[in-house]
């Protein structure tokens, strides 16, 4: 099969390799669609340590099914080939008290596809079956992808236990926090303020519905008496940094962003201010059905500032999103 490889900072190459074989208890997808996630950017540019050359990158696409392993055939409401799907890419043991728990990202033993185990930049990639998702009729390829990132979004949400009346700010207008904007929405959150120096990711907020500025100093009286919430999307230090400095007494500030490994934060202020943080890592089982259901209610929209290539193209893709693609917050890689 055609793969495009991650062989080294900034090499990225078509080879062909083996198809691989599905385990009993998986299922084998042809890829259709596959997004770049933001932590692949890093991984491309050397920054990333789970990511080690040489590797078939991607996590977030769909496909269809193109064959069973021998346990999901004897299954009589099992998947067949040819189910339109998308998939859960975090494999987990099934069993632990996280997993058990309701709170499977934090399994011990999870692995990533595309990071751990062989992802979907590829013409098949093979997943358990139980992290498999069939997509309604209605539901595009290019939507169906969109399922992991917006399930991100969703899981920040959640644990930012949003109000209707919440004052919301989210540092970065990339795919998580736009995606954020999105999901905020459906919580009944108005007037979200979305920070961001590009100005091209700031149309497309303003696009979604959000306040877009540059600095919170460019509102209008600026943050005011601070906000209920805080999302950091970027992971440097100077926006936890801004995000904590943000959040009114007693708010809550979560951080998702994983720029920068380390980063000192004005703990004392914290601690006078009562203010809460939270890390937020990928996110539940439970949230990647909620953003497959909402996407199937047509609650979110991306796709108007999405591209797509084909992955003959992936390194020139990664190239153009490192180096600034305008007014596009996705690149789909797309496998004939």
């Amino acid at each position: 099969m055609k793969a495009l490889v991650y062989e080294g900072p900034r090499a990225m190459n078509i080879r062909d390799l083996p198809a691989p074989e599905p385990k009993p208890d998986e299922v084998l997808v042809r890829v259709t669609h596959a997004g770049i996630c933001g932590s692949e950017l890093s991984g491309y540019l050397g920054h990333n340590s789970l990511r080690k050359p040489p590797l078939v990158m991607g996590h977030e696409f769909s496909g269809v099914i193109e064959q069973v392993g021998a346990q999901v055939g004897e299954q009589e409401s099992g998947f067949r080939a040819g189910d339109r799907v998308t998939a859960n890419p975090l494999v987990t043991c099934g069993h632990c008290r996280y997993c058990q728990g309701g709170a499977s990202q934090l399994c011990g033993a999870r692995r990533l596809l595309g990071a751990h185990l062989p992802g979907a930049f590829a013409e098949y990639v093979a997943v358990p079956a139980r992290n498999v998702y069939r997509l309604d009729d209605h539901v595009s390829f290019a939507e169906g992808a969109l399922a992991e990132p917006f399930a991100c979004a969703i899981h920040v949400c959640r644990l930012l236990a949003l109000a209707p009346t919440d004052r919301l700010l989210i540092y970065g207008a990339g795919p998580i926090g736009l995606f954020a904007l999105q999901a905020a929405a459906a919580y009944g959150i108005r007037d979200t303020v979305v920070v961001d120096l590009n100005e091209s990711r700031l149309e497309i907020a303003r696009e979604l519905g959000g306040i877009a500025v540059s600095s919170p100093d460019d509102l209008p009286g600026g943050i005011g008496e601070g906000f209920d919430a805080v999302i950091d999307a970027v992971g440097a230090e100077a926006t936890r940094q801004r995000s904590v400095a943000a959040a009114r007494p007693g708010g809550t500030v979560v951080f998702t962003g994983l720029h920068e490994a380390d980063s000192r934060l004005p703990v004392n202020d914290m601690i006078r201010g009562e203010v809460g943080t939270k890390g937020a890592f990928a996110y539940s089982r439970d949230d990647f059905e909620t953003a497959l259901q909402w996407i199937g209610q047509g609650r979110i929209n991306l796709l108007p500032w999405t591209e797509t290539v084909p992955l003959s193209e992936g390194g020139a893709a990664f190239d153009k999103l490192i180096g600034g693609p305008g007014k596009i917050a996705k690149i789909f890689l797309t496998i004939e």
